[in-house]
């Protein structure tokens, strides 16, 4: 059975007319004492008025009142007229407010009403002739609005307003108008306190709707004229009670609708035709209405109709405005440099482009600790509890408010950035309120203020995100990596995050997607996320879901097709692999079964890392994409995981979280307020009609299953198109691919990436920076700069090493020649390389050959070599070490970088003697002649006296650079530098020694290039 039916007419209407009509004499005589009272009344007034009586009174009539209506009786409608006229706006009872303002000075502020309630008031009027609906509808969305979301509402109708309220009124037009103003009075005020207020009166004349619509747009509050819109005759076929056959039989006079006007509106908000209409598409209607303006939310509304708020309800863009990019850019050339990796960068754009809102900064401790705990953090986004800054205040674990937040919003996956104790120490003794965040490539990209540094306890972090401790896990593993503290701190993001990779047009900040789907005309948004090419299972998931939205009645659903463009593990598709195939869908455009429309399509790069934490990291995808404007999320099974742990026992081959389990604990999360899921379920391929759909159960031989799998070996492949009506059931073994399966041009992609993947340089595998190199215009590069393809030679001499001199021409004493490997602040380890032609300065690489970064901090010093040296393996120090094999390392120590590859004249100050995995590895302390502080600084002394620290920072560096990579601690022969006398000794032996390399008197060449013309001269 139905949950609701149609009432039977109401009150309003059943009780107005009994079946004796009451004659003019009665009613005059009814009303007569109550006339004659208000008669004396005014008299008395009127008296007071003329001698100078109390004036408060002559608010209520001043002068003579004529009150009699044509026959002589005392009219009511007329009186209760004059009254209204005379009646002031606002009467003023509070010294808050001045004169002739209103009292809502005297109110708690309608915004933090609305926000502590968590819902605006706003008054629905439903008008229409009796049995059309309005207590049934009214009364069903009532139902929905105080059970399933617990939204305070009230109705307001005949049966409990003339039976109180106006019971003294009769159904004369000019009763009917004053029972349409009391009932819109009510409903203001009730509005006014943020209930949402269901009226439901048939108010027959527009005059006094009109008036009830004004009063409210005087207050600022939301009305809606709801028009039940039924024909008369549907009407009469309804008529529970008989009514309307009553008033076709001439029982019943002047029935409003019938033989009494009832002026229909002209622009109602919302119209419902409810003989064609179920009443619970009547109540799914206006529910969404409120839904769509924001009324069910306390918070004022930020975004187009339909479109949710962000989280915390506070719309999040950390970009410096234009007019003071240059003011902050030299700001942050002042303050200490914290280093982030590529995938802290991905997190730095998700933070400042609003992406996890409400979010402002990197976690402090106890926004951590609420993430890890909660998977929600609390938020007071307009300070009703005296908590509006407690995420952007030092986390103080001794004293807490009162009151706790009232709004719990979702975020349910970290976002921290670690740091070193060589960071740290940086920070602490700065004396600076603020650091610049600053990329592996040396970029300033961001400042972080109020820096709240804590431990950064891996352990704790590990557990409470995956529920296990996995070392082989890929983003357990970055965590590991991490420094052993965490800064927290909000950020400016100095300007827009570009990766230069090509794919830059797709991605899109928060507000800019926001645009995007208002320009599109959305009335909703639903999200789907891609980490994969996406196939026509995947498009017909999508339309089904857009399908199904329009069936719930929405209008224009919008599809955001997001493909994930942080970090992802090594063996998952490339990003441009993705967003090249995903071009490929929309330009089929419905023409192809794996397209998809894009006029109702929205394509943009979602910038968060991958970190394959299953239930719990899925909770972020969802809450992510409801911040740029998805009210609905797609999910399917596994979202967010991989395979299992090869630490696990119980479940050793299993995947690490159950497939079921994402999608379940998405939809019980905690603060993710008003966002729906949209569950799909598996899709096979129909070899009728070459599509993707949901198998049919009683021709389950007409349906063929091609899994992610079997999809990767047929591309590794090569496989062609299927014949259109001949598909075979061993694909592999055919070496096609269903036509219906994938767009054409999309398939080819994904076929050129299979078969030449292990091409590592040609793809783009997550959005990284690609960025310029600092160099000299003496030099020319090759390759990417941060890839192991990069190198650099110089455009005048064959070999930096060998034919630049060390000794510049008419040199001062203690001045020498260095050549820039890596500038300031850049961690791409660069070095010559002395077995390959020419000498170039080339990406080092790690033991897996990756390219190799520092990752214990930003360097403060250029760092390269003194051409024409060689620390000689076989040259045996005091500690019994012998050199390290390369030419001598120089640490300059001025205040800007220098370009890779330049040539600079350098005074040294002294040396510094490192002994690495058994080695001696001298580090040479000089500043370039082109510093601005050079004049100053002609000894260690003077550095100190100019620079001071500095020398402690060059000891700790060299000592401690490699322990964040796991490795120990490096020794130094003595604590402290050398003098520039003893340092020019070392580099004048270091320059023997390469002459006897270039003269071939020592066998340690180790294949060495020594074809520079100057080591051969």
């Amino acid at each position: 059975m139905p949950r609701y039916a149609y009432a039977p007419l109401s009150v309003e209407e059943s009780g107005r007319r009994s079946k004796r009509t009451t004659s003019a004499d009665e009613l005059v005589h009814q009303r007569m004492p109550m006339c004659a009272g208000i008669c004396v009344l005014l008299a008395i007034v009127y008296v007071l008025s003329r001698t100078g009586g109390d004036h408060h009174l002559a608010l209520i009539g001043a002068g003579p009142a004529t009150v009699a209506g044509p026959d002589g009786a005392c009219d009511l409608g007329l009186l209760r007229a004059q009254a209204l006229e005379k009646s002031p706006p606002h009467i003023i009872e509070c010294a808050a407010a001045t004169a002739g303002a209103s009292q809502s000075a005297c109110h708690l502020p309608r915004p933090e009403r609305y926000e502590a309630l968590k819902q605006k008031g706003a008054t629905l009027w439903m008008t229409g002739c009796s049995g059309a609906g309005k207590t049934t509808i009214a009364t069903a969305l009532e139902d929905k609005l105080v059970k399933l979301y617990g939204k305070h509402t009230y109705r307001l109708d005949g049966d409990n307003i003339r039976t109180g309220l106006n019971r003294d009124l009769g159904f004369s037009e000019s009763d009917r108008a004053e029972s349409v103003r009391r009932v819109g009075e009510m409903a203001t005020l009730f509005s006014d306190a943020g209930t949402i207020t269901l009226v439901g009166l048939i108010s027959p004349y527009r005059g006094d709707r009109d008036a009830v619509r004004r009063r409210h747009e005087e207050q600022g509050i939301p009305f809606y004229e709801v028009f039940l819109d039924v024909p008369v005759d549907e009407l009469k076929k309804r008529d529970p009670k008989g009514q309307y056959a009553r008033v076709e039989s001439g029982e019943l006079k002047h029935f409003t609708c019938i033989d009494d006007p009832y002026e229909e509106p002209l622009y109602p908000e919302i119209r419902l035709k409810t003989h064609e209409l179920k009443i619970e598409e009547s109540v799914e209607i206006l529910f969404r209405r409120l839904q769509q303006d924001g009324v069910l939310d306390g918070a004022p509304k930020l975004n187009p109709p339909g479109l949710p708020n962000p989280d915390g309800d506070r719309a999040v863009d950390l970009h410096v405005p234009a007019s003071l990019k240059k003011q902050k850019t030299e700001e942050a050339a002042t303050l200490p440099k914290v280093l982030i990796t590529d995938v802290e960068l991905n997190w730095l754009q998700v933070i400042g482009e609003g992406w996890a809102a409400p979010l402002r900064g990197f976690m402090r401790e106890g926004t951590l600790l609420e993430t890890l705990h909660f998977n929600s953090i609390l938020v007071d986004p307009f300070n009703l509890t005296d908590n509006v800054l407690r995420h952007e205040t030092k986390t103080d674990f001794t004293q807490f408010t009162e009151t706790q937040p009232p709004r719990r919003v979702s975020m349910s996956v970290p976002i921290t950035l670690s740091c070193t104790e060589y960071t740290k120490q940086a920070i602490e003794n700065s004396g600076k309120d603020a650091v610049a965040l600053v990329t592996q490539m040396g970029q300033t990209v961001a400042i972080l203020r109020r820096p709240e540094i804590y431990a950064n306890r891996k352990e704790e972090i590990v557990t409470r995100m995956f529920g296990a401790i996995d070392r082989g896990h890929p983003y357990i593993k970055f965590l590991y990596s991490g420094g052993p503290y965490l800064i927290g701190g909000e950020v400016e993001l100095l300007d827009r995050i570009r990766y230069n990779d090509g794919l830059d047009k797709w991605r899109k900040t928060s507000s800019e997607l926001m645009e995007e789907f208002k320009q599109k005309g959305a009335d909703t948004v639903f999200a789907f996320q891609t980490r994969n090419p996406t196939h026509a299972g995947h498009a017909y998931l999508m339309k089904s879901a857009g399908q199904d939205l329009v069936r719930q009645g929405f209008k224009k659903p919008v599809l955001w097709l997001s493909p994930l463009g942080g970090w992802t593990k090594s063996d998952d598709v490339p990003l441009d692999v993705r967003v090249r195939q995903h071009e490929e869908v929309l330009r089929a455009g419905t023409s192809h079964p794996g397209g998809l429309d894009p006029s109702t399509t929205v394509m943009a790069i979602w910038p968060s890392p991958m970190v394959y934490a299953g239930p719990t990291e899925v909770q972020f995808h969802a809450k992510s994409r409801r911040s740029a404007g998805a009210s609905y999320f797609v999910v399917g099974r596994d979202p967010a995981g991989l395979k299992g742990s090869m630490e696990a026992v119980a479940h050793k081959d299993d995947d690490l979280y159950d497939g079921d389990h994402g999608r379940y604990v998405l939809q019980m999360s905690p603060g993710i307020g008003g966002m729906k899921m949209l569950s799909f379920t598996k899709v096979m391929y129909d070899i009728r009609d070459n599509t993707m759909k949901v198998p049919d159960a009683n021709r389950m031989d007409d349906f063929i299953s091609i899994s992610g799998t079997k999809m990767r070996a047929l591309a590794a492949q090569g496989a062609v198109p299927c014949a259109e009506h001949d598909i075979p059931t061993d694909l592999l073994g055919a070496n096609c691919v269903p036509r219906g399966f994938m767009v054409p041009d999309g398939w080819k992609g994904v076929v050129e990436y299979y078969q030449n993947a292990e091409n590592a340089e040609r793809w783009v595998p997550w959005s990284r920076p690609r960025v310029e190199p600092l160099t000299s215009s003496t030099t020319e590069t090759t390759g990417v700069f941060g890839l192991t393809s990069f190198a650099l030679k110089h455009t005048e001499y064959k070999s930096m090493w060998h034919d630049i001199p060390m000794i510049p021409d008419g040199a001062e004493e203690y001045v020498v020649n260095f050549v820039t490997e890596i500038p300031m602040y850049v961690t791409a380890k660069m070095e010559l390389i002395k077995d390959v032609s020419g000498n170039p300065i080339q990406q080092d690489k790690n033991k897996d050959g990756s390219p190799r970064y520092y990752t214990y901090g930003t360097p403060f010093f250029n760092y390269g070599f003194i051409p024409q040296t060689w620390e000689d393996p076989t040259l045996i120090s005091a500690q019994g070490n012998g050199g390290d094999n390369d030419p001598l390392d120089v640490m300059e120590v001025g205040f800007e970088p220098l370009p890779m590859g330049s040539t600079r004249p350098c005074r040294v100050l002294g040396s510094l003697e490192l002994i690495d995995e058994g080695e001696t590895d001298h580090k040479v302390i000089c500043i370039s002649l082109t510093d601005k502080d050079q004049s100053r600084i002609h000894s260690m002394y003077d550095l100190e006296r100019v620079k001071p620290g500095t020398v402690d920072r060059l000891i700790h560096w060299l000592k401690f650079y490699k322990t964040s990579d796991g490795k120990g601690e490096n020794m130094l022969a003595r604590d402290t530098p050398t003098t520039q006398y003893e340092a020019m000794q070392v580099i004048k032996e270091t320059n023997s020694r390469w002459k006897m390399l270039c003269e071939g008197t020592t066998t340690n060449t180790d294949g060495f290039w020594l074809a520079g013309e100057k080591c051969q001269a």
